[in-house]
């Protein structure tokens, strides 16, 4: 495994300058971390991200280097003894070596001045506790079977796993945060103390924040079900996303769908992670049937059945975001790709109307494209040929869709005859009456009625107001 660090070009770029510099310094100075792992793993990121562990003062080394590179660092923690610096698309941190100790109430660590093996020791786990010195870059140290542990697929951690995670409680997220990310297995004594210890994420040591910064890393693996089953398997979902672990053991029709609604999800999941690395549209998926549990009705000749759980599963969001320290500004986005993701399917069943696509094309808007994507992932079954059938239906639907929307412009739908218009015409201050007209074209453009231009909206307002006030006003008497 040595010879891959030559994954590593220390002969250009900001890489060689560290190594220039280490040498002329003379101090002990080495690449740790991640950057080590992904580069012997051979995964290339555009930007280099690069931790620097010094034996020493890492603040007075950081300054020094800059200097000499005629730059400033951009952040220095001369408490922690820890200095960055953002250059030409790299990002280096700079730490002294250190050792550290823990209290039972805080993931926060005292800090004491360490030597090597100590500060690799203190890291999550062995295949990022590996180090290449920056005098000799054609050695690499690696004190814990890092090395072998990349060669074969493991994540274990470097020391007495129960510790490890006990100090540090986050460190079970990040566990399974690379396994999911690198397709690694979980060693069985790591995966013990991740289960024996989950109730520690419970416990106020971890903020809900980076817990869940954590989960949407999962969910941007390549794979996201392998994170999120171990999850499952560990008793950590029932923690962090409770929601989730209920749909385990709801079963389906099986005309639908073959695995229950927890591992259907997975599939749909991972489906859907082909088409798209955007994390929302991954969380939608994951979330898309969150209230079948809820639903769930045991219908004679028909089955289990989960009526309304997309408008509950849509409604279950505001909870589940607060909860979860989500951002609030992609709460709309799910909920409206939870409320219309079993309406494109339902089209596929029966003969495609112009009218009924302006509908479905008016109400997802900007999110069209993003629920064809879903509902194309929502489509699992063991059985083969059934899954090409729905394929080419949903493909037939697809197509109309995309042919309507165009002819019509109806992306972000509404009347081209505005409120103010409709009361400044129709002599009305602000009321009930004004939205009436306003659904009524809205209306008539989704039917077909008329087309989807100002000039036909005005047209039909002149057309429609009297009788429709008449209507309004005689009722209120």
């Amino acid at each position: 495994m040595t010879k891959n660090i030559s994954n590593i070009d220390f002969s250009k770029g900001i890489i060689k300058s560290l190594a220039n510099y280490t040498v002329k310094s003379g101090t002990g100075a080495y690449i740790v971390g991640g950057f080590v792992r992904d580069s012997i793993l051979g995964l290339k990121t555009e930007e280099l991200d690069i931790d620097v562990m010094v034996l020493g003062d890492a603040v007075e080394f950081a300054e020094g280097f800059a200097k000499k590179n005629k730059q400033t660092l951009t952040a220095v923690y001369k408490n922690f003894g820890t200095a960055l610096l953002n250059t030409g698309g790299s990002k280096i941190e700079f730490a002294s070596a250190r050792k550290e100790s823990y209290s039972r109430n805080s993931r926060k660590p005292k800090i004491e001045i360490g030597t090597l093996e100590e500060d690799l020791s203190r890291r999550d786990f062995t295949i990022n506790a590996l180090a290449i010195s920056l005098k000799e870059t054609d050695k690499i140290t690696d004190m814990f079977g890092g090395l072998e542990d990349l060669k074969n697929g493991i994540i274990k951690t470097p020391l007495e796993p129960e510790k490890t995670f006990f100090d540090d409680p986050l460190r079970i997220m990040r566990a399974i945060r690379f396994a999911s990310k690198l397709g690694f297995s979980i060693e069985e004594n790591t995966f013990r103390a991740i289960t024996d210890n989950r109730q520690r994420l419970e416990e106020e040591v971890v903020s809900q924040e980076r817990i869940t910064t954590e989960f949407l890393k999962i969910l941007e693996s390549p794979k996201p079900s392998v994170g999120l089953n171990l999850m499952y398997l560990t008793g950590i979902m029932d923690i962090v996303f409770p929601e989730m672990s209920k749909t385990a053991g709801v079963e389906q029709r099986s005309d639908y769908h073959h695995k229950d609604v927890f591992f259907h999800t997975l599939e749909v999941v991972d489906n859907i992670s082909e088409m798209t690395n955007d994390v929302w549209l991954r969380f939608a998926a994951l979330v898309h049937d969150i209230a079948k549990p809820k639903t769930k009705k045991f219908m004679p000749g028909t089955g289990w059945t989960f009526h309304g759980h997309e408008e509950l599963g849509a409604r279950m969001m505001k909870k589940i975001f607060d909860r979860m320290r989500l951002p609030l500004n992609r709460i709309d986005y799910v909920e409206k790709l939870i409320r219309l993701h079993l309406r494109p399917a339902a089209l596929a069943n029966q003969d495609v109307t112009d009218s009924a696509i302006r509908r479905l094309a008016a109400e997802a808007g900007e999110e069209l494209v993003d629920l064809l994507k879903l509902c194309r992932a929502d489509i699992t079954s063991k059985n083969l040929a059934k899954v090409k059938k729905y394929m080419n239906n949903f493909a037939y639907v697809e197509k109309r869709i995309v042919e309507v929307q165009e002819k019509d412009n109806l992306r972000n739908f509404q009347s081209p005859v505005r409120g103010d218009e409709i009361m400044q015409i129709c002599e009305l201050q602000p009321s009930k009456p004004v939205g009436i007209l306003k659904t009524l074209i809205e209306e008539a453009i989704l039917d077909g009625i008329i087309p989807n231009t100002y000039d036909a909206a005005l047209e039909y307002l002149y057309k429609i107001k009297d009788e429709t006030l008449r209507e309004y006003f005689r009722g209120k008497k």
